[in-house]
């Protein structure tokens, strides 16, 4: 993939190399590095190292890798190429932090019920999203506009004005421009900046039930303190992060929805503390004495240490609390009613760790015109300077120089800003009034143009490429495959199963215990097809952590659902809930077919067969599916036949191990793997007594252990994990949003890299990235092994530089570890792939890869997401794009463009971004040409008179140049387009010109430089020339020609006409020959100087006319023939597909 990467060091460094390596301990050496042979990894070793590492001890080891990067020349030239900068913002920084310290973050004690206890004061838990305050508005918008030098500039020339001296024209012809950039950038602004405080305000005045001695209390959000017992009701949002100590449902579990917090819209199952959940009355919680011990405040979401402590007890009980029990704010309880302590709020809360301040994003079109006015200003210095030059500096030269300056001013635009503004206005709204893609919104009007330059794409998978509701697709026996097609077989098989298992209970009265025996010895024979569906299906409904949840009917209380067990388990309002939307479309599949999970709590489950029949299962363990194991078990108990049964269910690289040897199920997971389905491999094992008894003795020792607990757990779970019997393989489709393939097959096409960031499973990420088309059927994946250790990543890095166009596929934890030690390397490696997919990705994780990206390739960015984990990434990228969906608003809100399905950001960057950047382009050097050309006219004006400088056009005539005369045909250019919309989305090869940036680049701007100069010489000299005679009247003849051609100007740069752009085109040139009559003082040489006014009939005459129309044509007609000739011998790639 990356042979030309020097992976390997230049000889004068391999003998220090190989003395470092030596001076390793010989186990560690080994240890690290015994993957590879001892010549290999001594090769291999150094990564894109520089000589200067090798010659640091071990102790600097860990700090190499950044240290090319980050070691920069300092000098006048990076001072003066933006150091500047980078120590002004050090200093206000470094002045910041002595104001306002960061609190150190620390463990803390909470006692029940009990603020005041607090030993510490913490943060008010205010939701605050504002970007200013009323102090701060002014100040900040002022600077947000001024670090532009372009408004700098003219707010220097602006108030130079004030200065008789320097006093050119009128105030208004300076001012009146600049004050409307920035009234309407205020307004803009401050109306944003109402809505935030309108959403906060909503967000901190919801109100919530407060427990204290003397009962409940309505407290506001905002007011909540840690410490606090709060009640929050089912659907209700939960306001902080707090411990689950009760709650109403009778299992002493509950449901919570986390969608906004990790983008999974799956249910979540919390687990309330049982010492709490045991008291008998909700006032109890005063009348005990305990606290939490929670751990400091961290980001990682999916993690909890602390300890609930009752004092009053004897003896002192000691709970160990982990993330089960625990509630996340911007969660929301979906069943029953919960009571929490408080023990995170506001900016401690995951959440809001999770989120990052946004920022205000600067389009790079705007950057690129940014650098443009600095050099058309320091055209305008040498300009003035030469000039003076020319004057000899007599006089006061320095007053000369600056009223050059200001003479010359017009150069640099203001009109720029104001136009470029109202552009990005107008493509706002013509997307937004886009038939083919309704509802999108644009919430950030200032960066359209960055859709027409994006490199990178950066997506979530849950929302955004999929709708995350899966579907049962295959079941595999080894000898016989079932599908969608064929499931009515299936169902077959199970009424039957169950009749004659119902038969042959009724007619037979033997006991339990020979029964057994034939159940245990059944696989000792070969088994019918009929009983190995028998067992698999029952193997899917008991092997899983969905609860069955029904819609509370008025009327029907607790204690009648269980004796109207019937009645109530055929309710049609039955929907199932789990941490995974697999689980639940395995049970759903199994209802399908006939057995049905009706009933579950914390001890047992309870099947309906199809004759009605309720089947019990006591659950005995259960042991949870995690992203090390890869794998979920649980043992339970048949209530009817007392047989014990572990059933475990995985993915089948956990799985192929465990089961018992076989030769198909290798084969079939690779074919259910390329057709996009998700596999599951199901087994059994049927347990003695005597064995259960013996494993459970040893488990529980392993669950009290103090050290290496989790290491003992599995290692106990493990000794079951034996032998197993292999019942099935499952393939359950996750559906993708519509049209998702061709998508990224455009996107791709257009030279788009796609990154997936997902917080699932590295298997569920791998298969939506094959069935979504993200990495094609003909490219290898390369899964990125797991890593903790410096060494492991460095092996497997080395590994994945040897691979050759193929996708990435890496885990959050191994990404980390990598980034710590390899930052540079693995970036420069991973930007090289075709796609790349992180898996088990935090929300600060996401938004961290999109600085990367940025900062070490310095393409642009986007982002699109559709939950409230999406958010950072959202506001980091250089685009961020948000997706309405079932995961709500939060990353729609938080986003600079919201759509309301993936497949509409096709039409957004081929069509939009491409009309937005070539629009902007033309338009911002047409404005440039604009002023050039009429300061060109100036500095020849100035030249024949001595280098006086004496303004040639004054007051109203500067306005209106910039305004009335010419503004409507230039602003037309916004309607211009080179391709029809239909030719962009069908080749997105187009969109590739645009990351290029050819549109507007210093060769484009010399080329309209030279063109400016060409033509205001031609202008001024040909005015000169044609009218010796009449010299009086150079102004109206020289200003006359001028309009007219920039009014041809406009016409040549129009690729594509459009009636409005006719319409400005005459409407600006009717403006201007009404004005000649009405405003003909304008029309003098030097109003003082000359006294000289227009003649009006001087105008009207054919001699007139048509020296006017001598001078137009020579100053255009060039340009026409230099645009026809190279249309014809070098045509752009898009005009070859319009012929």
């Amino acid at each position: 993939m990356a042979d030309h990467i020097p992976l390997r060091p230049v000889p004068r460094s391999t003998q220090r190399r190989a003395a470092y390596y030596t001076s390793l301990p010989t186990a560690q050496r080994h240890n690290r590095y015994q993957l590879e042979d001892e010549s290999s990894h001594l090769d291999e070793m150094p990564l894109m190292m520089s000589e200067e590492g090798f010659e640091n001890d071990e102790s600097d080891y860990h700090t190499l890798p950044r240290a090319r990067v980050s070691q920069r020349k300092r000098g006048l030239e990076w001072f003066i190429c933006g150091g500047w900068k980078f120590l002004c913002a050090s200093c206000c920084d470094w002045l910041i932090n002595i104001c306002r310290r960061k609190r150190e973050l620390k463990a803390r004690t909470v006692w029940l019920g009990c603020p005041e206890k607090c030993e510490e004061k913490y943060p008010r838990n205010a939701i605050k999203n504002q970007k200013y305050n009323i102090f701060t508005f002014i100040p900040g918008v002022l600077y947000e506009q001024f670090k532009f030098f372009l408004n700098l500039y003219f707010l220097v020339v602006s108030c130079s004005q004030f200065v008789p001296a320097l006093k050119i024209g009128y105030l208004y012809t300076y001012w009146a421009p600049l004050g409307f950039v920035l009234a309407v950038t205020m307004v803009r602004e401050a109306v944003d900046e109402f809505r935030r405080y309108q959403r906060d305000k909503e967000m901190n005045s919801q109100l919530y039930s407060k427990l204290t001695i003397r009962g409940k209390v309505q407290v506001k959000s905002s007011d909540i303190q840690v410490g606090d017992l709060i009640i929050v009701e089912k659907n209700q949002r939960i306001p902080s992060d707090m411990v689950f100590l009760r709650t109403s449902e009778k299992t002493g579990s509950c449901f919570i929805r986390t969608d906004q917090l990790d983008g999974e819209t799956d249910w979540k199952l919390k687990v309330a503390v049982s010492c709490t959940q045991r008291l008998s009355a909700l006032g109890d919680l005063f009348s005990i004495s305990a606290y939490v011990y929670a751990q400091k405040p961290q980001l990682d979401i999916h993690s909890f240490e602390g300890t609930f402590t009752r004092e009053d007890s004897d003896p002192v009980v000691h709970e160990s609390l982990s993330i089960e029990n625990t509630l996340w704010a911007s969660t929301v309880v979906a069943s029953g009613t919960v009571i929490g302590v408080v023990i995170y709020t506001g900016k401690e809360t995951r959440s809001v760790m999770n989120t990052s301040n946004p920022k205000n994003k600067v389009g790079l079109l705007d950057l690129e015109l940014n650098q443009l006015t600095k050099a058309l200003f320091l055209a305008l210095v040498a300009l003035s300077i030469v000039m003076v030059t020319l004057q000899g500096f007599v006089g006061p030269w320095y007053r000369n120089l600056f009223r050059f300056l200001l003479l010359f001013s017009y150069i640099i635009p203001i009109s720029l800003r104001v136009n470029l503004d109202m552009g990005k206005a107008a493509y706002g709204w013509m997307i937004m009034k886009d038939d083919n893609i309704p509802g999108t919104v644009v919430r950030t009007s200032t960066i359209p143009e960055e859709l027409g330059r994006l490199v990178y794409l950066l997506t979530d998978k849950t929302g955004t490429l999929t709708q995350n509701e899966m579907i049962f697709k295959r079941l595999h026996l080894g000898t016989v495959s079932y599908g969608t097609d064929t499931m009515d077989e299936i169902q077959n098989h199970i009424i039957n199963s169950y009749s004659q298992m119902h038969s042959q209970a009724s007619g037979n009265s033997t006991s339990s215990t020979p029964s057994r025996k034939v159940q245990s010895s059944a696989p000792k024979v070969r088994k019918t097809v009929s009983s190995r569906i028998h067992e698999a299906v029952k193997a899917i409904a008991l092997c899983h952590n969905v609860t069955p949840v029904y819609e509370s009917r008025a009327g029907v209380t607790g204690e009648t659902e269980y004796a109207e067990v019937d009645q109530d388990f055929s309710d049609e309002n039955r929907t199932y809930q789990a941490s995974s939307p697999d689980e639940v479309a395995l049970v759903q599949w199994t209802e399908s077919v006939g057995l049905t999970l009706v009933n579950r709590d914390l001890i047992s489950m309870q099947l309906k067969t199809p004759g009605g029949q309720i089947l019990t299962y006591y659950i005995l363990q259960i042991f949870p599916f995690t992203s090390e194991s890869k794998r979920m078990g649980i043992i339970v108990r048949d209530e009817s036949t007392g047989e014990i049964t572990f059933y475990m269910k995985g993915a089948d690289v956990a799985m192929s191990t465990i089961v018992q040897y076989n030769d198909w199920l290798e084969e079939e997971c690779g074919n259910m793997a390329r057709e996009g389905l998700r596999t599951l491999v199901v087994a059994k094992k049927s347990l003695t007594e005597e064995q259960y008894q013996d494993f459970e003795n040893r488990y529980n020792q392993a669950k009290l252990s103090i050290h290496d607990r989790a290491l003992k757990v599995a290692a106990a779970v493990e000794s079951l994990e034996r032998e197993m019997e292999l019942l099935c393989l499952t393939g359950v489709e996750d559906q993708l949003q519509a049209d998702v393939r061709p998508t990224l097959e455009m996107l791709r096409n257009a030279g788009i890299k796609i990154w997936m960031l997902t917080g699932d499973k590295l298997e569920t990420a791998t298969c939506i990235a094959k069935s979504s088309h993200l990495v094609s059927r003909t490219q290898d994946i390369h899964i990125f092994r797991p890593v903790i250790s410096r060494g492991e990543a460095h092996l497997e890095l080395n590994a994945f530089r040897r691979k050759h166009d193929c996708a990435l596929v890496i885990s959050g934890d191994s990404l980390e570890v990598c980034l710590k030690y390899y930052e540079h390397e693995f970036v420069e490696l991973a930007c090289q792939c075709p796609a790349v997919v992180c898996c088990r990705c935090s929300p600060t994780q996401k938004a961290h890869i999109v600085k990367l990206l940025q900062h070490h390739t310095g393409k642009r960015t986007c982002a699109i997401g559709d939950g409230g984990n999406d958010v950072s990434m959202i506001q980091a990228a250089d685009c961020g794009i948000g997706i309405e969906g079932k995961e709500g608003k939060q990353a729609s809100l938080a986003a600079d463009f919201s759509i309301t399905q993936f497949k509409h950001i096709g039409r957004l960057l081929m069509v939009h971004g491409r009309n937005s950047y070539k629009r902007s382009a033309a338009l911002g050097q047409f404005v440039m040409h604009r002023g050039l050309i009429i300061s060109t006219m100036q500095a020849v004006f100035s030249s024949v008179f001595y280098f006086a400088s004496v303004p040639l056009y004054q007051g109203f005539l500067m306005v209106g140049y910039a305004t009335i005369y010419t503004m409507f045909p230039v602003f037309s250019l916004v309607l211009d387009q080179d391709v029809k919309p239909e030719m962009a989305l069908l080749y997105p090869e187009l969109y590739k010109d645009l990351t290029k940036g050819r549109s507007l680049s210093f060769k484009t701007f010399f080329i309209w430089v030279l063109i400016s100069i060409y033509q205001g010489g031609i202008l001024m000299y040909g005015a000169l020339l044609l009218f010796e005679s009449e010299f009086v009247h150079v102004v109206a003849i020289s200003f006359t020609a001028l309009i007219l051609t920039e009014l041809l100007m406009v016409a040549l740069t129009i690729r594509t006409w459009h009636w409005l752009m006719v319409v400005a085109e005459f409407f600006s040139l009717g403006c201007y020959v009404a004005s000649l009559a009405f405003l003909n003082e304008y029309f003098g040489i030097g109003r003082v100087s000359f006294g000289a006014f227009l003649d009006v009939a001087f105008i009207t005459t054919v001699t007139f006319l048509w020296k006017v129309s001598a001078i137009t044509v020579v100053s255009c007609l060039p340009l026409y023939i230099l645009k026809y000739l190279k249309r014809k011998f070098s045509p752009p790639s898009y005009s070859k597909l319009t012929l």
